[in-house]
């Protein structure tokens, strides 16, 4: 079985994004209806820009699947561009002033151009509707063995929710988080962010925040800690890194664990008999600091996420820049943009933390079809909760001395 992954192309104002998504085994449900819905989801929150307006992202799928399920073959998902323009030279015209906070510079340099049309074309964070429907196909996978992922928006600027989301609350934090128009599940709080995205707006500027995302359900083991590259929490970050406009990627506690001592940090183990059943094999942690991984491996807790957002490089009232043509100071050019597009961010969060988990899952548990997935999870758990599978060596070392 190859292994799971996923290919994106298109550009912001090209005809159209794609996502090639190799390695899924065949049987899988594509629920097509819940890939448009994140896709949508992407698309709102309070302090977007005007193109929200224009596209209505829906994913049209290729090849991979019939009858409603993936048949093992690459799965081609397209979304397309109702603002296509990059051919018009009137719509899209050369940016010769670079946007502080922006690939605009570095891109034009390397490319050797003074245009930076091309690199911001292809750097917009409109690439990520692709990877939110990968993502959210992936998902697919995943619920079929009760794994679920669930993003949020933590801050924006100043305004914070200091609340927790846990296995027994995920459902009211869920139907929180979808009526509040900055996905932050807490009423109060969202007032707040809304307040500091339309302070930012009329001071024509812009504001970022942390989002953060639990993934419920996952089995002890997913990851490795025999080389680096296979990590959980590693490719969790590189995966996290790669939305643009991320600067800063957190695992459970994070980078408040430095400040403390151990024994206020690590996770103290113990066994309760009647949770065999559950994906942590009855294995109980009294707080998760550890964000659901140790050594590279998940351990049976919600894996959680956070990243930092900074505030999108795009400011109405410019910022100091050069023109690339002449040096000479000029202003940022403006292209249309968001004041906040925080929220977006959680969602495609939400959606590429899923990828990852479910590119573990199958590495573990994979075979051709979905079937074969099932046979291999259920038997993985069911060996796992007879252990010890043979005595002890004390015991026998014990016995033999006797």
């Amino acid at each position: 079985m190859p292994r799971l992954d996923y290919h994106t192309a298109g550009e912001s104002h090209g005809p159209a994004l794609i996502a090639l998504v190799q390695g899924l085994p065949s049987g899988v449900e594509v629920d097509e209806a819940f890939i448009n819905a994140e896709l949508s989801r992407r698309q709102g929150g309070y302090g977007r820009g005007g193109r929200q307006k224009i596209e209505t992202d829906r994913v049209e799928v290729l090849t991979g699947v019939r009858r409603g399920r993936s048949t093992g073959a690459p799965i081609t998902l397209k979304i397309i561009n109702k603002d296509s323009r990059l051919d018009d030279l009137e719509r899209t015209p050369p940016v010769y002033r670079p946007r502080p906070g922006h690939a605009d510079l570095a891109g034009s340099v390397k490319w050797l151009t003074t245009d930076c049309r091309d690199t911001l074309e292809r750097a917009s964070a409109r690439e990520t509707a692709a990877r939110v429907a990968a993502g959210a196909l992936s998902r697919c996978l995943l619920r079929a063995f009760g794994i679920e992922a669930f993003g949020f928006v933590r801050t924006v600027g100043t305004a914070a929710w200091s609340g927790e989301v846990t296995a027994a609350n995920r459902d009211q934090m869920h139907l929180a988080r979808d009526a509040s128009d900055v996905y932050c599940p807490d009423e109060q709080a969202s007032a707040l962010m809304r307040e500091a995205i339309h302070r930012a707006k009329v001071e024509k500027d812009t504001v970022g925040g942390l989002i953060e995302c639990h993934v419920f359900g996952c089995p002890i083991g997913l990851g490795s800690c025999t080389d680096w590259r296979d990590k959980l929490d590693a490719r969790l970050a590189y995966a996290v890194m790669g939305i643009q406009a991320i600067k800063a990627v957190e695992i459970g506690l994070g980078k408040d664990a430095a400040a403390l001592p151990g024994s206020k940090v690590h996770d103290a183990i113990s066994f309760d008999p009647a949770r065999r059943a559950e994906p942590s094999l009855g294995f109980v942690r009294d707080r998760n600091n550890a964000g659901g991984t140790e050594g590279g491996m998940t351990n049976g807790e919600p894996v959680v996420v956070r990243a930092a957002m900074k505030p999108i490089a795009t400011l109405l009232r410019g910022m100091p820049s050069v023109d690339l043509n002449t040096k000479l100071p000029e202003n940022s050019a403006y292209e249309r943009s968001d004041i906040c597009a925080v929220s977006a961010a959680s969602v495609v969060l939400e959606n590429v933390v899923a990828f990852e988990i479910a590119r573990v899952f199958l590495e573990k548990f994979g075979g051709d079809s979905l079937t074969e997935a099932r046979q291999n999870h259920g038997a993985y758990l069911d060996t796992a909760r007879l252990l010890p599978l043979k005595p002890p060596v004390a015991t026998i070392a014990g016995r033999a001395g006797a």
